[in-house]
């Protein structure tokens, strides 16, 4: 490779893969896409750097989280990586699908490894424990990869599911864990998940029920959906109490005068991220 060559690749590298990056297909399912946030100090120190996963919402503002991240990362050592899952893969509008693991034949737990792998491989470092933050449909998505994958955490920020899914062996999944081996051919390991720091948040006037009153007929419907409570807020807390109860220590943020906005609770989710920064580190 020529000099030119290699200026054009290097300057082709920062403008694309660092910083606020470009959006690139996952080449395990290029259905799915994601974009990262990578701080110029990422390259001085790969394996300094812990990375975090945001995961959007029923609106899909991936960049949102990515970007509300950023400064994060430059100080604290750590970068981003945003998953797309975008509505109706299955050529049906459903935009519902991500939110249970399960769609078709898509496996969205996967899916995401599939993406941290990759990344791994285009940075050249390793991700083999990363911190994980959802909001809303996210916060969906967050605690039931918890539920499969609590060896690959640090640490989960569950924000404002709209509807939860109770550590309970006699309701089957989603609802509850009953199933789970059946679905996903692995066990609830509740010693691994006592492992990794757990944070549930949600705006204190995140109290809206006409998007999670959910109907006989509706998308993702079972019975007992609506058990935990009417608001965001007694559905996160029954989680919450539902987590205690098998010994998971969890910090609950209310963030006073929030509503439904992901992106006016990132600041206590960082203030959580900080704090087990420091103990992970210090370890």
């Amino acid at each position: 490779m020529s000099d030119s060559q290699q200026d054009a690749a290097q300057r082709r590298k920062k403008m694309y893969q660092r910083g606020a990056t470009t959006v690139f297909a996952c080449k395990a399912d290029p259905r799915f896409s994601y974009c990262m946030y990578v701080p110029d100090s990422f390259d001085e120190d790969p394996a300094g750097h812990t990375l975090i996963v945001t995961v959007h919402g029923t609106g899909r503002t991936m960049g949102v989280y990515r970007d509300g991240f950023a400064e994060f990362c430059r100080w604290n050592r750590c970068l981003v990586l945003s998953p797309l899952f975008p509505v109706g893969v299955l050529g049906d509008d459903n935009p519902e699908g991500f939110k249970y693991m399960r769609e078709g034949d898509i496996r969205y737990d996967r899916v995401l490894l599939a993406m941290v792998d990759e990344i791994g491989q285009k940075l050249e470092a390793r991700f083999d424990r990363f911190m994980m933050f959802g909001f809303s449909g996210g916060g969906h998505f967050v605690h039931r990869f918890l539920y499969l994958h609590p060896d690959r955490l640090l640490a989960t920020s569950i924000g404002a599911p709209g509807a939860v899914t109770l550590i309970d062996p006699t309701r089957d999944f989603w609802v509850g864990t009953r199933n789970m081996k059946e679905l996903f051919g692995t066990e609830l390991d509740l010693d691994a998940m006592r492992k990794v720091a757990v944070q549930m948040v949600v705006g204190g006037a995140d109290i809206e029920t006409w998007e999670i009153d959910y109907k006989p007929g509706s998308v993702n419907y079972m019975d007992g959906i609506n058990d935990t409570g009417r608001t965001r807020i007694e559905r996160n807390t029954a989680l919450k109490k539902n987590f205690e109860a098998h010994g998971i220590a969890v910090r609950q943020d209310i963030v006073p005068n929030v509503p439904h906005d992901g992106a006016k609770v990132l600041p206590v989710v960082q203030d959580f991220f900080v704090d087990v920064l420091k103990r992970h580190r210090n370890s």
